[in-house]
Order: C-alpha cells, then sequence, then structure tokens
C-alpha cells in the first residue's frame, strides 16, 4: 500500500462529505456506514499493489537458483514481473 493505513479512515471521511455535500449522492443509509463502505473500497484497491507484489515475489522464488546462477538484477526483473502482469491484468496501481 503507498499510503499509510492510517491515512484511509480520514480519506474516506474527505470523500464522503464531499460527495455528499456537493449533492452528488444521497446516502440511504447513516452517513457512519456510507464512510465504512467507502474505507472497504478504498482498502481493497489500495492493496492490489501488495497483492501483486506478493504474487511477483512468489513467482520469482520458485526460480531463485535461476536467478542466483544467472547473476541477474532481482529487483530489475521483479520490476518487469510486475508490469507484465499488471499489462495482462490491465491493472491500475
Amino acid at each position: 500500500m503507498r499510503i499509510p493505513r492510517s491515512w484511509v479512515p480520514p480519506l474516506s471521511r474527505k470523500i464522503a462529505d464531499n460527495l455528499t455535500s456537493k449533492g452528488l449522492l444521497r446516502p440511504t443509509v447513516a452517513l457512519e456506514k456510507f464512510t465504512e463502505k467507502i474505507e472497504e473500497v478504498v482498502t481493497g484497491e489500495l492493496m492490489v499493489e501488495d497483492r501483486l507484489n506478493d504474487e511477483v515475489r512468489e513467482i520469482l522464488s520458485k526460480h531463485a537458483t535461476d536467478i542466483e546462477r544467472g547473476r541477474m538484477d532481482y529487483r530489475k526483473l521483479f520490476e518487469m514481473t510486475k508490469q507484465k502482469l499488471v499489462r495482462e491484468r490491465n491493472l491500475v496501481l
């Protein structure tokens, strides 16, 4: 996650406040429930990159001996693998 978890609740409150104050949305549930749902969505979207990084690490760990034997740059392989998966899955990071 590129932003600290502690920023998600205030960010979610700000989003909820802006959407309701500008009349873009009129929630049918309590503002607290609405804000909690926004928090869930924001956290889920931010976790996409974390899950992708874990998957790339797992892929590269299966090829660790080849990487070491070939004296390849792990960081470069990591970024290349990550970008390939992003393109294949049409992810937005």
